[in-house]
């Protein structure tokens, strides 16, 4: 059967079952509580004490009500978020609660091994697609339609952007399930995302020109960007130029709720991340760097250790909160879908992306999937990799990633 073909249904959650098929007991009479009442210590204390007792369980209560942390959208909401934009984000958001539940399904297996598309070539600069791929993408192109939100989507699964709507105010960018191969051995994986405004002026263009032009804005332009992580916990963090903030979804309410606020990396750290087994492929200046801060001989005098998941949205993950350095020094991973989005989250929590010589925001895209290399990370560790100068790999044997 085609994806195309199968049903989008929205999730629902099932009733709790009742837990017995007889009428519940009728309550106890007056005559059973009086004498527990009069035993109580709240009735053995005065007046006065009870009073006081009852005032302050009162105000326990409201500081635990105002100590519990905000969703997504309250907090969008106190942030003085457009209204336009907290009703695409909570599209967003209910495709990723769809696609946490696939990737954990027992039948992800399957759809992850299989290949996607019937086996018709893709466009260069695209990886193949699996059925998970294509899956989620549809998950996530149904929920911006259903928006009446998005003018343009730009997704890593299609060869051309996809206009959605003559009225949408924004434009979405997206990599629906970044590092899918690793779901057949339960490694993170994640879905990236990027949101823009729309270019009206664009508007006399033919639909397929202003689609493309419109998906082809530099990073400086994002008015949000994120990314869910499917992991031990399910994780949503978004950034709207004003910090990036994480979100944890909790299975009881099935909300994201705000778990990590005002995110920092630290401008040193201590770890890095890189496929080590491509050491000789690297240009002179990356060996030496990571040859130099694993020794402890660096800016920093500690020795770094590596930690490489091989999942961009999960080592990334890492580095936003541990700090470090996350990098694919060669050209392999997408401007438009990846290092924008994450690019911008990292300079948000004072950290920084780059190709190895510029800020990644800077780049005009000139191509829907062009690829370069990605360096993520705390600022001093950035600035200390970047004055090695020859760190972007240029020989690239054409190994499987």
């Amino acid at each position: 059967m085609p994806l195309s073909s199968l049903s989008l249904l929205p999730l629902h959650r099932a009733p709790l079952p009742p837990t017995s098929n007889y009428p519940p007991p009728p309550p106890p009479s007056r005559a059973l509580l009086l004498p527990l009442l009069r035993h109580s210590p709240l009735a053995r204390r005065s007046p006065v004490s009870r009073a006081r007792a009852v005032a302050a369980d009162g105000m326990a209560a409201a500081t635990a009500a105002a100590e519990t942390p905000p969703t997504l959208l309250e907090y969008m909401g106190q942030a003085g978020a457009a209204d336009d934009l907290v009703v695409l984000v909570a599209h967003v958001q209910s495709a990723c609660k769809r696609i946490a539940a696939l990737v954990a399904s027992p039948g992800n297996a399957e759809l992850s091994r299989g290949k996607a598309g019937g086996g018709v070539a893709v466009a260069a600069g695209r990886d193949a697609p699996k059925p998970l791929d294509e899956l989620s993408n549809e998950i996530i192109l149904s929920s911006l339609r259903r928006s009446g939100k998005v003018a343009v989507m730009a997704s890593e699964e299609n060869d051309l952007p996809i206009w959605v709507s003559n009225d949408g105010p924004y434009v979405v960018v997206t990599d629906p399930l970044d590092g899918s191969r690793n779901i057949e051995v339960s490694i993170p994986t994640g879905t990236i995302f990027g949101i823009y405004n729309r270019l009206a002026e664009l508007d006399h263009l033919p639909e397929e020109e202003r689609a493309q032009l419109n998906s082809l804005q530099s990073g400086t332009h994002l008015v949000a960007s994120g990314y869910v992580l499917y992991s031990s916990a399910t994780i949503f963090c978004i950034s709207f130029g004003a910090g990036t903030h994480g979100f944890t979804l909790d299975h009881l309410t099935g909300e994201f709720v705000l778990t990590h606020p005002s995110i920092q990396i630290p401008p040193r750290g201590q770890i890095y991340s890189v496929n080590d087994a491509r050491y000789f492929d690297w240009p002179e200046g990356l060996r030496k760097y990571i040859d130099t801060i694993r020794q402890g001989k660096g800016q920093h005098p500690k020795k770094y250790s590596a930690r490489y998941v091989c999942s961009l949205v999960a080592d990334f993950h890492r580095t936003l909160i541990y700090g470090g350095v996350a990098m694919n020094p060669r050209d392999h991973l997408r401007l438009v879908y990846e290092a924008n989005p994450l690019s911008f989250l990292a300079e948000q929590a004072g950290g920084r992306g780059s190709d190895g010589k510029s800020r990644i925001l800077s780049i005009q895209p000139v191509k829907l999937h062009q690829r370069l290399p990605l360096f993520l990370g705390g600022m001093e560790d950035m600035l200390e990799l970047e004055s090695y100068g020859d760190v972007q790999q240029k020989v690239n044997p054409g190994y499987e990633v």
